[in-house]
């Protein structure tokens, strides 16, 4: 039932629309797997709406957000606040930051980040040290 009015608000880019219609219905973390995919594609329309600081300030409370805030951040090269996420200790934001700078071919830089917030994250250091063949 909203999932036909927000594609149609979608297909007309009225963000405004179906972030409307989808956050009426969404529920993070809800044992009810429609509210909670409905909490999903909430944090994704944000991001198609570029609303990316409406994003920023539920990333603070809530894990969907920051982990969408984080792909967001990763998808667009956003190489210095994944460092400033990760250094706040944001897990997920390391790893896209090692991934990142994996995907530039800039190694060493991978490595030195892990070195430098997280050596003792075994699963950064396999990121960072992993054989890209």
């Amino acid at each position: 039932m909203i999932h036909d009015a927000v594609r149609a608000a979608e297909s007309r880019s009225d963000w405004g629309a179906a972030i409307s219609v989808v956050s009426a219905a969404a529920r993070c973390r809800s044992a009810d797997a429609d509210m909670h995919n409905a909490h999903l594609w909430h944090m994704d329309l944000l991001v198609k709406a570029e609303l990316i600081d409406e994003l920023a300030m539920l990333a603070r409370a809530d894990v969907h957000a920051r982990r969408r805030l984080d792909r967001f951040l990763y998808e667009n090269g956003c190489d210095g606040d994944l460092r400033q996420r990760a250094q706040r200790g944001d897990k997920a934001a390391l790893y896209y930051l090692v991934k990142l700078l994996r995907r530039r071919g800039e190694q060493i830089a991978a490595q030195q980040v892990v070195d430098e917030i997280d050596p003792a994250d075994q699963y950064a250091l396999e990121l960072a040290t992993r054989d890209s063949s």
